[in-house]
């Protein structure tokens, strides 16, 4: 029995589901969930991320990871961690970046945070051949404490669950996912409370995201920094304020699909909310600072590594321009993708976000 019919099967059962745990079983029921069964990166896959857009983007986040570890204080051990590695080429080009410093490598403790089976074994043959061999655990929870931390996550907030909630005449309704007069998987409204965030002035017919889930990391992050020191870079493409909206989207190679055509078939998101993500962190005494990841990539000199790159390989001058553009151009990734720093208060802000707002 597929996805779709088992949930077809225990909506009629039990009723309505929250879309977030509609999301959370299409990404990762253990039996047909996207990321547990059948993850597709990539040109040829579903969606495209920016370390596969081009080697530049992992290879700087490498060199901030040790520019950040330094401004620690160059500690022995770190845990360097990455939420979410995807295929493994962001870590992968990381470590090859970070290799030019050899006593970053001797300090660092390789630490990847997956929970799905077919990417672990995507990343382990991505670093089959780095200095550095990664232990791999479900969730950050798992990962020893004890050392400070550098956190690198790219596109992870996305993925995680959000609850929708509507404006309507009447007062307020979350969005369900129910069935129709056909048996089919629809959306529908349930009666609730005012979200958390939300103004009480929106007008009928507005939508407001929620994401416990984004808001338990930002929680986690912030005070297991604030216990063991180090610093966090989440990367995402999401709001830099608190705005309504509707931002769940499905994709199917490339192409935006019906969340509720084939659960598990496809991969769904939501956009990033720093906001809360940021507000969470801070709850626990962390320092956040927001920059977009054009803003970012331009401190970490893309430009010039990407000059270097079209002197070295003269036959891949255009196409080196096309990816550089694709990173960091606003009308691209530039803009709409942001970066989040994290960061114990003893410290000062890491590489790029010295004024960071």
């Amino acid at each position: 029995m597929s996805l779709k019919e088992r949930l077809k099967a225990d909506i009629a059962a039990t009723g309505p589901i929250s879309v977030a745990e509609y999301m959370a079983l299409c990404l990762f029921d253990p039996r047909d969930g996207y990321y547990a069964v059948r993850p597709a990166l990539g040109e040829d896959g579903d969606f495209l991320t920016a370390p596969l857009v081009s080697q530049m983007f992992g290879e700087l986040l490498g060199l901030w990871a040790v520019e950040a570890w330094a401004d620690l204080g160059s500690p022995s051990p770190v845990r360097l961690v990455e939420m979410g590695p995807g295929d493994g080429t962001l870590i992968a080009d990381a470590l090859r970046a970070a290799s030019l410093v050899p006593a970053f490598a001797a300090a660092a403790e390789l630490w990847l945070v997956e929970p799905s089976d077919p990417l672990r074994e995507m990343q382990r043959q991505a670093l089959a051949s780095s200095t550095l061999q990664p232990a791999w655990e479900p969730d950050l929870g798992h990962v020893p404490m004890g050392a400070p931390m550098i956190l690198i996550a790219n596109e992870l907030l996305d993925c995680l669950p959000a609850r929708q909630f509507l404006r309507t005449a009447d007062g307020w309704a979350e969005r369900m996912v129910g069935l129709d007069d056909e048996g089919e998987l629809a959306f529908g409204l349930r009666p609730a409370t005012r979200p958390e965030g939300a103004p009480e002035d929106l007008d009928p017919g507005v939508l407001w995201e929620v994401s416990p889930a984004q808001a338990a990391l930002g929680h986690e992050i912030g005070a297991r920094l604030v216990r063991d020191g180090g610093v966090a870079l989440v990367i995402d493409y999401g709001r830099d304020v608190p705005e309504p909206g509707d931002t769940l989207q499905a994709l199917s190679r490339h192409r935006k699909v019906s969340p509720l055509a084939e659960p598990g078939a496809a991969d769904i998101t939501v956009w990033a909310d720093f906001p809360s993500f940021r507000a969470a962190a801070e709850a626990e005494g962390a320092r956040t600072g927001l920059i977009t990841q054009g803003d970012l990539l331009g401190r970490l000199g893309v430009v010039q590594r990407a000059e270097r790159l079209a002197a070295a390989r003269p036959e891949r001058a255009d196409a080196i321009e096309r990816q550089l553009a694709r990173l960091v151009e606003p009308d691209q990734m530039g803009e709409l993708f942001k970066a989040c720093a994290v960061w114990s208060p003893q410290q000062s802000p890491p590489p790029a976000f010295e004024d960071a707002r």
